[in-house]
């Protein structure tokens, strides 16, 4: 036992009181004047890779760069200079680089006693993206019912005016007119009814095993691309089964594969195409501003271009897509139909490697 824990009148913190603490992915510490920390919450255990009764009793700075900033920051708080302070430092992780972090430190009702939050500036950032996701994609969905809503009805209009005024004409070149009205405004109903269908078709619940989605999703995909193209499988066995409509994860998945294999063709041409799908169980994951036990993390990487700058940022935008002749409706589909199971997917692309990450909640 160290020197700080037999210290007289120190008093490691009772976990119940602090329970609620290991829901927030927020890394949490309780320390005293000293800086002794005397709780730490399982965000900050998982970070360190050690236990909260190894961390109990030492000094928290001994994890930082600047173990000073966090002993002046102590000080000014107990001597009740300011509420609240703010700072970035960068802490120690056995085996990993040095981690960026923004600091908060306050004064706890409890006397001596001090709150530090740890925020990774790299997961704050994250977290800032997800919500954009989220937000973007409700913002999509708005606009796509209000756009489909204000096409259909001239579109209907346009077409039967076109097949009214063919009735009427003698002439063969002038009936060749109408039928491109005519087949121009079906394919604008057609892509209409797309944009509206994941907000239309009733979700079908039952019990899905992600494995036997990505079976069904790469026979499909090694049927249309039978040569130079290979998908391999990394699965992990133990994820269970959970609630959800397997038609629209199907979907969801075959999208982002099949736009990953059309995004492969120089590849698929000289022979070393190739696509990874990969399962995990991630635990204690925040994502969609919920923090999960357990969620489901299945990869999609691919060995491609990667997606172009110019819409990296736009890449989940109904209408937007990266190949000659694309509706640039999959991947807005698929991150729609994954949302509507709580769930978020991300991108990470650079030449030589593009994965999609989806996110889904596990019971």
């Amino acid at each position: 036992m160290s020197a700080a824990q037999t210290k007289p009148g120190r008093r490691l913190a009772a976990g119940p009181q602090y329970q609620a603490l290991d829901l927030l992915a927020t890394l949490v510490a309780i320390v005293d004047a000293d800086g002794v920390v005397l709780w730490s919450n399982a965000a900050l255990e998982d970070l360190l890779g050690t236990s909260r009764r190894a961390i109990a009793g030492l000094p928290l700075w001994d994890w930082f760069e600047s173990p000073e900033l966090l002993r002046n920051a102590l000080a000014s708080a107990g001597g009740n200079e300011y509420a609240l302070i703010r700072y970035d430092d960068r802490i120690r992780r056995p085996g990993h680089e040095l981690l960026h972090v923004h600091v908060l430190l306050s004064q706890m009702e409890e006397s001596g006693r001090f709150l530090v939050e740890l925020l990774p500036l790299e997961q704050q950032a994250r977290m800032e993206r997800e919500e954009r996701l989220v937000e973007q994609a409700q913002a999509n969905k708005e606009l796509i019912r209000n756009l489909a809503h204000e096409i259909k009805n001239p579109l209907g209009g346009i077409r039967g005016a076109a097949q009214l005024l063919q009735m009427e004409l003698d002439s063969r070149e002038l009936v060749e007119y109408t039928q491109v009205i005519i087949h121009e405004a079906d394919r604008l109903q057609l892509l209409v009814d797309r944009l509206l269908a994941p907000h239309r078709r009733a979700r079908v619940v039952s019990d899905v095993n992600i494995h036997e989605v990505c079976e069904r999703v790469r026979s499909l995909v090694l049927a249309e691309f039978p040569r130079g193209l290979k998908v391999l499988r990394d699965y992990d066995t133990s994820i269970p089964e959970f609630r959800g409509d397997r038609e629209q994860l199907i979907q969801a998945l075959l999208n982002i594969v099949h736009n990953a294999a059309h995004a492969l063709s120089e590849r698929i041409e000289r022979g070393d195409a190739e696509i990874v799908l990969r399962s995990r169980i991630a635990r204690q994951i925040t994502f969609g501003k919920q923090r999960y036990k357990l969620a489901l993390e299945l990869h999609v990487t691919d060995n491609g271009p990667g997606v172009p700058d110019e819409i990296k940022d736009r890449l989940f935008y109904p209408l937007v897509s990266g190949k000659d002749g694309g509706s640039g409706l999959g991947l807005n589909l698929a991150q729609t139909f994954v949302q509507q199971h709580q769930g978020l997917i991300e991108c990470d692309s650079v030449p030589g490697r593009t994965d999609f990450k989806l996110l889904i909640p596990l019971p």
